[in-house]
């Protein structure tokens, strides 16, 4: 007889899914081939979510529920598995990026996390060394879930052009990363603007920073170091967050303006050169 793991649905979040999937899954009569079979993927994959081995997607979720008739139990589910595989120390700012009516932030040298493709979160998230890339990879889309909403939060990203120009994840990636931030050019909710090169020096030269400000709670101001993150609600700190974000705003491109710029480097920078260039015709 085959050995079964045990599972200690209390364990984690990660766990219980593996736990109820299992229990659901037998209470239904069907073996992990069979509801592999159902969903479209392998039983050795329904096995390693059951042993914790390997981390749900929503997708994966989404289909389980279809084919178990759970009732959306483990779309719902997914969320809180997801949430739990961030760092411990993004954990808080990511359930006040949840809860925000209003985020502003300004981008030193990166995309801002909620605008990021899935490749472009995977090589920047790989820098880290991480043990479970994947389940990071997933937790960074699961946070995007908030700008799809019927009233998402009011965001207002600036860029420093930098984050154009570096070619985070090869040329591929990176013109589908603009190519992504051109598709908020237009969005009710969000606005992006570019901090061009020719601005100088700046109101921020000492890194990136995010506001958020919420119905019924103070203002946070958020800001990270090399190894962890920080937020505080002290008003001096708002006040000057705020005051710095005026100025980086007032030397910022227009909305406009700036995704013209994001559309000039995609071509110059990420084109397609698989072409041949034409010569000239003497």
């Amino acid at each position: 007889m085959a050995h079964v793991q045990s599972l200690d649905p209390t364990a984690s979040p990660l766990a219980y899914y593996g736990w109820e999937l299992r229990r659901q899954r037998e209470a239904n009569g069907l073996s992990q081939a069979q509801l592999g079979d159902i969903i479209f993927c392998t039983g050795s994959l329904i096995g390693q979510i059951e042993t914790t081995k390997k981390i749900p997607t929503r997708d994966f979720s989404e289909r389980v529920d279809a084919a178990l008739g759970t009732d959306g139990v483990f779309s719902r589910l997914v969320g809180l598995v997801l949430r739990s595989r961030l760092p411990n120390w993004f954990q808080p700012y990511a359930d006040m990026e949840a809860r925000a009516a209003y985020i502003s932030t300004y981008q030193a040298q990166l995309v801002y996390g909620l605008l990021q493709t899935e490749k472009y979160a995977r090589a920047v998230l790989a820098t880290g060394m991480p043990d479970d890339l994947e389940g990071l990879v997933a937790a960074r889309m699961e946070r995007q879930r908030i700008l799809d909403r019927e009233r998402p939060p009011l965001a207002w990203v600036i860029l420093d052009e930098a984050a154009l120009h570096r070619p985070i994840g090869g040329r591929e990636t990176m013109r589908g990363q603009l190519e992504r931030l051109l598709e908020f050019a237009g969005h009710r909710w969000m606005r992006v603007q570019v901090l061009p090169f020719m601005a100088g020096e700046h109101a921020s030269l000492a890194g990136s920073f995010t506001t958020m400000r919420f119905d019924d709670d103070p203002d946070v101001v958020y800001t990270e170091d090399l190894i962890s993150g920080h937020m505080t609600a002290n008003p001096d700190t708002i006040r000057e967050a705020s005051r710095r974000y005026a100025h980086l705003q007032a030397a910022a491109l227009s909305v406009e303006d700036s995704a013209a710029l994001i559309a000039r480097v995609m071509e110059e920078r990420y084109g397609d050169r698989s072409q041949p260039e034409e010569r000239a015709v003497a």
